[in-house]
Order: C-alpha cells, then structure tokens, then sequence
C-alpha cells in the first residue's frame, strides 16, 4: 500500500510514532485514516481535499450501476 504520491508507507514507523508515541491502543491505531494519524503527529499538512474535477474523473471510472441491481 502507498499513499497518493506513490510513497510506499512505512507501517512500523507509524505504529510506533502511534502506540509508542502517542499512547494509542493498537485498536484505536488501527481504526484512524492515514490522515487523521498525520494529524494527530502535528504534520503540517495531511492529504488534500477531494476537488470536484478529481471527483469528476472518479464518477466517469466507476458510475453507479443502473438496472435491476439495488447497489445502495
């Protein structure tokens, strides 16, 4: 797994700057975003927002099924 850029994630490092670090318990480690772990660290900046030509492209690669399906 990477982040957005390509950067491959250093699991171990987080886990430590998460449960050694910050005190998290492995559970709650697990349960935040990538972002919001940045966050809590203090990094000055997480992953930017979702802009609307971005949300664009995705709706055009993966539409919403129409038909008979009840796909939410």
């Amino acid at each position: 797994m990477s982040v957005s850029g390509g950067t491959p994630i250093d699991w171990p490092a987080l886990m430590r700057a998460g449960i050694r670090g910050l005190g998290l318990r492995p559970s709650d480690f697990w349960a935040l975003t990538p972002a919001e772990l940045e966050l809590m660290l203090g990094k000055p900046s997480g992953v930017a927002p979702l802009k609307r030509n971005r949300l664009d492209d995705l709706m055009s690669a993966y539409p919403d099924k129409t038909g008979d399906d009840h796909d939410g």
